[in-house]
């Protein structure tokens, strides 16, 4: 300042401590799943495609019991009929009642064999994937805590196993087994859990040099309670994620083996067997390839798109 000019003490005013400020939380406390929830909660697309999921689920499960029509019920005098086609054949238990989607060559409800068919889909990928997390889960924990020796064993079973070819792994099993849900859901199985174990053993051996694994073992911990109680845990939101992303590879597969003709036999139906059965009759019922195509690429859009959603709701990095 200039001189020795002075201030007036006069224009100031003791404020004193505010207690109530110095203890505020500036931040709520929560757990790490419910920043994950509070994060995906704000993610329109997630919900969106979660919604979407749960009307497929509900309708695939509802629509058959709840349609007049069956599945398996066949009236050849009544083929190929167009969308939103009343039955007229008398001895049809859906008699006066109208054909959402047609009926296909031989006569029999599409809308229901489309959602009888999402029933089998989605039962395939909700069992490939739930043996695929427990199978990958346990068999990657082991071999990423104690590493060494067991490591290089357990990932040399991984390679031979992932070398045999799927489809192969597919004939051989129809050899063996009648052909159905329980054996592509096998045959899926023997080689679907390999990637969640490669993920799961990187992340264990990354998270067992922490020091929270050290305090663990010098309290006595055994290996069992670190893998189960320590390790474990902290890769569940990895592993969400790749389930999450693995049910639509499973959708998929089962589509494919299906239009090949390796998935589900007569009379049961799939989204898969809808559409080899649709490709037959496509320049002339458009609509009976269309359908099942749909309801496939919906779910599996739905999926990755919801599981691109966990992601980033678990990943540490994009918390604000």
């Amino acid at each position: 300042m200039e001189g020795n000019m002075t201030i007036d003490k006069a224009r100031f005013a003791y404020v004193g401590e505010n207690a109530k400020e110095r203890e505020a939380i500036a931040r709520p406390s929560m757990t790490f799943m419910q920043d994950a929830t509070r994060r995906l909660l704000k993610n329109r697309v997630a919900l969106v495609c979660l919604i979407l999921l749960t009307l497929l689920v509900i309708i695939s499960l509802l629509a058959p019991v709840l349609s007049p029509f069956d599945y398996r019920e066949q009236h050849y005098g009544h083929t190929n009929a167009p969308m939103g086609t009343v039955c007229d054949q008398p001895d049809c238990a859906g008699y006066g009642h109208k054909h959402i989607f047609g009926t296909d060559t031989l006569g029999r409800d599409i809308y229901t064999r489309c959602w009888m068919g999402g029933r089998v889909s989605l039962l395939i990928a909700f069992s490939t994937a739930l043996i695929d997390f427990f199978l990958g889960v346990v068999y990657g924990g082991i071999s990423g805590y104690f590493g060494g020796t067991t490591d290089i064993i357990m990932m040399r079973i991984l390679e031979i196993i992932n070398g045999i070819p799927y489809l192969m792994i597919i004939i051989l099993l129809r050899m063996i087994m009648p052909g159905g849900v329980l054996s592509i859901i096998v045959a899926y199985s023997l080689v679907g859990w390999i990637p969640m174990a490669r993920l799961v053993r990187g992340q264990v051996v990354a998270l067992k040099q922490q020091e929270f694994i050290s305090a663990a073992e010098a309290l006595g911990a055994s290996p069992s309670r670190l893998i189960a109680k320590h390790l474990l845990p902290n890769t569940i939101s990895v592993v969400i994620v790749r389930v999450t992303l693995s049910i639509p590879a499973a959708i998929f597969s089962e589509a494919w083996l299906s239009y090949m003709g390796l998935g589900v036999q007569l009379p049961l139906c799939s989204w898969g067997s809808l559409a080899q059965a649709g490709i037959e009759n496509f320049r002339l019922y458009p609509s009976q390839l269309l359908i099942p195509a749909v309801c496939i690429s919906l779910t599996m859009l739905a999926f990755n798109l919801f599981g691109d959603g966990l992601r980033d709701a678990f990943d540490p990095k994009l918390r604000r």
